[in-house]
């Protein structure tokens, strides 16, 4: 969920395993207030606190001082911004053929392309249905909206995705 909606450039500066870590530190300094009023579900509430710190992130890493904008890659083929976690990854066979490898590489990045290019309630909702795998009245709970209401934005979302990825869209 960080991963892919923490914005590129502060990306490039922070991993997000480490927004993880942030994040769990500040709930366990919470936690006990969480447990005297729990107003949402244990995981939407972490969700909540991981949004807050990419946001805090987003503008501390976009001040004028510090514009990530402003920042350029030592190497082009350098591993700046990789993980240790990424290196490990691609030691790790996959069992994958190369073409089959260059085409499971060539669809996500269309996809994250497709979600970059999306409005932001139709990314956030395919984000939450689809990467963090909530179901329907999760994702409404997480997003404000009455159940039906996130079904219909979902509906609309995939049929807007699967138009910019060049896919029929479904009957159903």
């Amino acid at each position: 969920m960080i991963a892919v909606r923490l914005d590129r450039g502060v990306a490039r500066r922070i991993d997000a395993s480490d927004v993880v870590q942030d994040v769990l530190l500040e709930a366990s300094k919470r936690l006990a207030d969480y447990l005297q009023d729990p107003r949402m579900p244990f995981h939407l509430w972490l969700r909540h606190l991981a949004l807050d710190r990419m946001i805090d992130l987003h503008r501390r890493h976009h001040a004028q001082r510090r514009d990530v904008g402003r920042e350029r890659a030592l190497q082009a083929g350098s591993l700046s911004g990789k993980s240790s976690l990424d290196l490990a990854a691609q030691l790790q066979d996959q069992e994958l053929t190369p073409a089959a490898a260059a085409i499971r590489k060539e669809l996500a990045g269309r996809f994250l392309a497709a979600l970059d290019d999306m409005d932001e309630p139709d990314r956030e909702i395919i984000l939450l249905r689809h990467v963090e795998q909530l179901g329907n009245s999760e994702a409404a709970e997480a997003l404000g909206l009455a159940p039906a209401a996130a079904g219909m934005r979902y509906l609309r979302a995939l049929r807007r995705l699967r138009t910019m990825l060049g896919e029929p869209p479904s009957a159903g």
